[in-house]
């Protein structure tokens, strides 16, 4: 399933740039019916029904948006085809994926640290700009994300909060950009802090290694530290 959720990733960010082959829509369609099956059988055997959908009810919106895009296949739903319900629909796509895929990351990467950030920051980078790129880039701004690269140079300047002249111009890009920028305020500090503890770690090490090779002993404050 993990697999399958990074599979399902890239699968969407192909349909954002340039949409999907019929061989990658039956694909998608076959990974779309294993997480319905995955789901009910841990709804199944889940001893609080209840509980499981409260903790799950985003797995069970990205569940059911693909239906919303099959239905637009019947005449019956062809308001469906709306600009703007697309563009939102698009949305709820990207936060749904982002959110099975940190699901994914935290089931593979058990050790829950610098390569998990790191990792999961690049796929949010990497979904975000095709996110972006589906909202924005028809508007006709010749400054604007009219390009996947771009976007994903635009996407990658707002997770490392330093911005850039280009603003989202449709409702569904603005709020797309705030969840990128409220994922930069949280995850930036630690990264921030996981580089500084590398660099203070490797320097209290060094300082170690100069004491033993020039005979001086190690006060025992610096051994606890160089032992941590």
């Amino acid at each position: 399933m993990v697999v399958l959720a990074l599979i399902w990733l890239a699968i969407l960010v192909l349909d954002l740039i340039q949409g999907l082959s019929p061989l990658f829509r039956q694909v998608s369609f076959a990974i779309w019916m294993l997480f319905i099956a995955d789901f009910c059988l841990e709804l199944f055997i889940a001893p609080s029904k209840g509980r499981y959908l409260r903790k799950n009810w985003i797995t069970l919106i990205s569940l059911f948006i693909p239906a919303l895009r099959i239905l637009r296949m019947f005449r019956a739903f062809r308001p469906l085809r709306l600009l703007r319900m697309a563009r939102g629909l698009n949305l709820m796509r990207v936060v749904t994926t982002a959110n099975r895929t940190i699901s994914a990351l935290r089931r593979g990467l058990r050790a829950r640290g610098f390569g998990y950030v790191l990792a999961l920051t690049i796929l949010v980078n990497i979904l975000g700009a095709a996110g972006m790129y589906a909202f924005e880039h028809d508007l006709g701004d010749p400054n604007g994300l009219n390009d996947f690269g771009t976007a994903l140079w635009w996407t990658a300047m707002m997770l490392t909060t330093m911005g850039s002249q280009y603003w989202p111009k449709t409702p569904e890009g603005r709020l797309l950009a705030l969840l990128l920028a409220t994922y930069a305020f949280a995850i930036f500090g630690y990264i921030t802090a996981a580089v500084a503890s590398f660099f203070v770690g490797r320097d209290t090490a060094r300082l170690q290694n100069a004491k033993k090779r020039a005979g001086i002993p190690a006060a025992d404050k610096d051994a606890r530290i160089s032992r941590s």
